[in-house]
Formats: C-alpha cells, sequence, structure tokens
C-alpha cells in the first residue's frame, strides 16, 4: 500500500537511524520516495531522503505546507518552530 503524503505533513521516522524523530516532508521525489526536514538535524538545503514505508504520518503544518506548495522562503528556524509547537503526544 503506497501512502500518499503532501508538503507540509508532519511525520515520524519508523526506521533508520532517525527512527522516533519527528520531521516535515518538504520535498517529493515519487510516490515511494520523499524528503523531510526538521530545521535541525536535516536542514532545508540537505533534506534526507526517505522511503514512505518508514513514515508514519501524524498531522500536518498548514503554513508551511502552504509555502512550500507556493515556493515562497521557508527558514530552518521556522520550520524548527512549527515542528516543535505541533509535537502530538
Amino acid at each position: 500500500m503506497v501512502k500518499n503524503f503532501e508538503l507540509g505533513d508532519v511525520v515520524v521516522s519508523q526506521k533508520g537511524r532517525d527512527a522516533q524523530l519527528t520531521f516535515a516532508v518538504v520535498q517529493i521525489e515519487s510516490q515511494t520516495v520523499v524528503r523531510i526536514a526538521d530545521g535541525e538535524i536535516h536542514q532545508l538545503k540537505s533534506p534526507k531522503k526517505k522511503n514512505v514505508k518508514h513514515l508514519k504520518c501524524i498531522g500536518k503544518l498548514e503554513t508551511i505546507g502552504a509555502k512550500l506548495t507556493s515556493g515562497a522562503k521557508v527558514f530552518d528556524s521556522e520550520l524548527k518552530s512549527a515542528l516543535r509547537t505541533s509535537k502530538i503526544d
């Protein structure tokens, strides 16, 4: 089953050395591969490539998603802050 992710989705990595960390989807390469960033470890200039099978969607960052879709500049500090305030426990 292929998951459909959108720009700005908040995801948790389930596999790899970054397991259990929270990220945002910042690029969609194909139906099975996306690029994720958190503004700290994986910054927007070099997002981590991740298979969608290893991600779990837990929410959405509307403002970040809208900026990424429109092509507006998003800063690492802005992404980091948005992820920190959107944590779902």
